[in-house]
């Protein structure tokens, strides 16, 4: 298993629910709930993102939760399963695991917790977080939520980046756009458009930086964009449309939240970018460069050239491009190598036993992989990588605890193998005769 668990029934549960459950005194918190629970609310919250395949989240989990249960009704202890919802996580900067938050007076700034990771530490650092509070309240500081009038009162500078289209600049910026965009028709009169103003504007300027402008959120004014409010039909306010190149506009339905829209931007963004890239090893700063960038990296090791032609291997890469397409939100790193051409790699990963092709699955900020032991074909592979995308899997620690060296080698050209040219062996003055009675 990617962690362990005590008994086989808690196994079940946590691989399909993360690390903690409803008769915890932890409060899950999600995309949906998120900005109900925490952000709406008066009182001082401790935030912990986990991944449930993470060593140092599972080792927290009791104090975390010995702490929830100490801090009942004082301050509100959750837990967010940031590897599940990536959006959140990315809304808060979560680069690593565990990362905790506090979130106090100012639930737009939220406060890292550096602190150590027993319940007694964590119960400290949420009582003086406490005082502050209380004691802001006291000398005239505000606490608790904020409406978000005040954003819309002092000119709207945190809307920098939603963009302002009219009837006359919309068909040039998002007709033919290779981006996908979101767009906001609202009234300046409807109350629904002004509580969603500030979370539009949160979501537009999180989106921009996560997909590095690849997806955009905009805004219509209704009202006097009448070209545009008749030609998609627009009947209530806020209604919200989502642009795509070559498609249709559809309705946006979901939740109004910032949470919830950079969800769905996040979503739009990655069934729109292209699959991850399928390299080759040839040297070590391409293997390190992916696997230390991303949470698992697939390494395929193919045959020998010789024993399958430049057909053969292209099919086996077809079927991992497939793979890397199918698999491409979960943001893993793709590579393949030559049976034989990076050997100990190989060995530290303990394939060439069930021969080539072969494929290993490594963590390597663990320094863990998991072996397919079914078919090199779609069927085998995805069977492995949907095993390992819910937790499941059997592991294994890198040999020798970190990759070993590997060789730079020449790319591969595309084209069969050839046969390396032996030299001929003049054998004019040999005594052939002699040369049989030598060997008897």
């Amino acid at each position: 298993l990617l962690f362990v668990v005590g008994t086989v029934s808690c196994t079940l549960f946590l691989a399909v629910n993360g690390l903690y459950s409803a008769s915890d005194d932890v409060i899950e918190l999600t995309p949906t709930n998120f900005n109900k629970e925490v952000i709406q609310s008066e009182s001082l919250w401790l935030v912990e993102f986990y991944a449930p395949w993470c060593g140092h989240c599972q080792r927290l989990t009791p104090e975390w939760k010995k702490a929830a249960t100490a801090l009942k009704g004082v301050v509100k202890v959750g837990a967010v399963d940031a590897d599940k919802h990536q959006s959140l996580g990315g809304q808060y900067g979560v680069r690593g695991f565990p990362t905790i938050k506090i979130f106090g007076a100012n639930k737009n700034k939220a406060e890292d917790y550096q602190g150590g990771r027993t319940s007694d530490a964590i119960v400290d650092a949420a009582l003086s977080a406490l005082q502050s509070l209380v004691k802001g309240r006291l000398s005239g500081k505000s606490g608790g939520y904020s409406s978000g009038k005040q954003s819309r009162e002092s000119g709207g500078g945190d809307k920098k980046d939603v963009i302002e289209l009219t009837d006359d600049s919309f068909d040039k910026n998002v007709i033919n756009s290779d981006d996908v965009w979101m767009v906001e028709f609202y009234a300046p009169w409807c109350g629904h458009c002004k509580n969603l103003e500030p979370e539009w504007a949160a979501a537009a300027t999180e989106v921009k930086e996560q997909t590095k402008g690849k997806v955009k959120l905009a805004a219509v004014d209704a009202t006097v964009n009448q070209m545009l409010a008749g030609r998609y039909g627009i009947r209530g306010f806020p209604t919200i449309k989502i642009f795509q190149k070559g498609e249709d506009p559809v309705d946006y339905d979901g939740g109004r939240t910032r949470s919830d829209i950079i969800a769905r931007a996040l979503d739009l963004f990655s069934d729109n970018a292209p699959p991850p890239e399928l390299l080759e090893i040839i040297s070590e700063d391409v293997l390190k460069s992916t696997c230390d960038a991303h949470q698992l990296c697939i390494i395929s090791v193919l045959p020998h050239i010789l024993d399958t032609g430049a057909s053969g291997r292209n099919s086996y890469l077809d079927v991992m491009l497939k793979m890397a397409e199918k698999y491409k939100k979960k943001m893993w790193g793709w590579l393949w190598t030559e049976a034989g051409a990076q050997s100990d790699l190989e060995s530290s990963l303990g394939i060439g036993g069930f021969g080539y092709p072969a494929m290993a699955a490594v963590n390597a900020r663990k320094m863990k992989f998991a072996l397919l032991k079914g078919s090199f074909s779609e069927q085998g592979i995805n069977e492995f990588l949907r095993e390992l995308s819910v937790g499941r899997g059997s592991t294994a620690p890198v040999g020798g605890g970190a990759f070993p060296k590997i060789h730079s080698v020449e790319p591969w050209d595309g084209k069969d193998g050839e046969l390396p040219v032996e030299d001929d062996i003049d054998l004019s003055d040999v005594d052939l005769d002699d040369l049989g009675k030598d060997e008897l």
